[in-house]
């Protein structure tokens, strides 16, 4: 990526939704010149990739495949993507960064994740997150770039791990937004967190991520923000399949993309397919599908066989870097935030 420090970079983004509408204004706003497709408007996206220092990529998981079939090969040699979507493909079986991987593997690729609730920056509140890449060096240099008081960016080596825990907290935010809305208390929503992270961090590592991503920004971040939040889309979903609202009738009151439905369904299939025990995931996704009673999903895995805990452990770098607070946790410790 040639650029000149001193001047704004060349921006394009692909998906003008709630998340890319927000980064188009954010990134604007800091002096870059930003250029941006969506499909509702129409028009060609490859346009958008002409004469950029860096995409963004910010469309819902289930546009993701198409697109990057249609532009991987046309990518421009040399420009990065930032894949900013979040989920697991149903049919591939894999990640947003993984499937344009597929169509063109030389496409330098960078994944931004972190506790990002939309509404909340376009308001001008302060967030962070981290950019995740196996490309040490510019993740660092587009730290710099695009890093302001209104998002604090840091880096890992993980994009994997970082992408894994950002699809895996939407499912157990749609869980939360059960607890809370069947009123089962604090008691009740933190132990359901706590279990959550212990199924998140299973799939992290068995998909080839590191276990301290779960501790980061990506994981337990976004986890805390998403869970907890009217804002949050999934939490929201949630509370609304409390109540016994149909699944579809859930997404439609919302008028928005829930991908902790669609996410629920790709891992609880990748579960099946690998032998991995995911209760939560496989609760709400029979919540999704009206073959669970609420009360019923919760009651069953309260009374799941008594165990261990089973917590992920951290280990090697990752641990010393988040005993330190020097770095984001199961980052390439080489990248520090500014």
């Amino acid at each position: 990526m040639a650029h000149d420090g001193a001047m704004g970079l060349k921006i394009g983004v692909l998906g003008l939704g709630a998340w890319g509408g927000t980064l188009a204004r954010l990134f604007s706003d800091q002096g870059h010149a930003v250029q941006g497709w969506t499909r509702s408007r129409g028009g060609d996206p490859a346009a958008v990739l002409q004469g950029q220092d860096l995409v963004l990529v910010a469309v819902a998981m289930a546009g993701v495949r198409d697109l990057a079939v249609r532009l991987g090969p046309l990518w421009p040699a040399d420009l990065p993507l930032v894949s900013c979507s979040k989920g697991i493909d149903l049919e591939q079986r894999c990640t947003p960064a993984q499937l344009w991987a597929r169509s063109n593997p030389a496409i330098p690729r960078l994944v931004l994740s972190g506790p990002n609730l939309a509404a909340e920056l376009a308001q001008g509140l302060p967030a962070a997150s981290v950019l995740a890449s196996d490309h040490g060096p510019l993740a660092r240099q587009l730290q710099h770039a695009l890093s302001s008081e209104r998002l604090r960016l840091y880096t890992n080596g993980d994009p994997t791990g970082t992408e894994v825990a950002g699809a895996l907290k939407n499912v157990m935010a749609v869980a939360a937004g059960v607890c809370d809305g069947l009123g089962l208390g604090a008691n009740a929503k933190a132990s359901l967190l706590c279990r959550a992270l212990v199924e998140m961090g299973l799939v992290i590592g068995e998909l080839g991520g590191e276990p301290g991503s779960l501790y980061g920004l990506a994981g337990l971040g976004d986890l805390l923000a998403t869970a907890n939040s009217p804002l949050s889309r999934n939490y929201r979903y949630g509370l609304l399949l409390a109540e016994g609202v149909p699944s579809a009738v859930a997404i439609a009151r919302i008028g928005a993309t829930v991908e902790g439905a669609t996410t629920a369904a790709a891992v609880t299939a990748l579960a099946r397919e690998r032998g991995w025990h995911l209760p939560i995931s496989a609760e709400v996704l029979g919540l999704i599908e009206g073959t669970a009673e609420p009360r019923q999903a919760v009651r069953r895995l309260m009374e799941r066989d008594l165990k261990e805990e089973g917590l992920p452990v951290l280990q090697g770098a990752a641990a010393s870097a988040l005993a330190a607070g020097s770095s984001e946790a199961g980052a390439n410790t080489a990248g520090r935030p500014s």
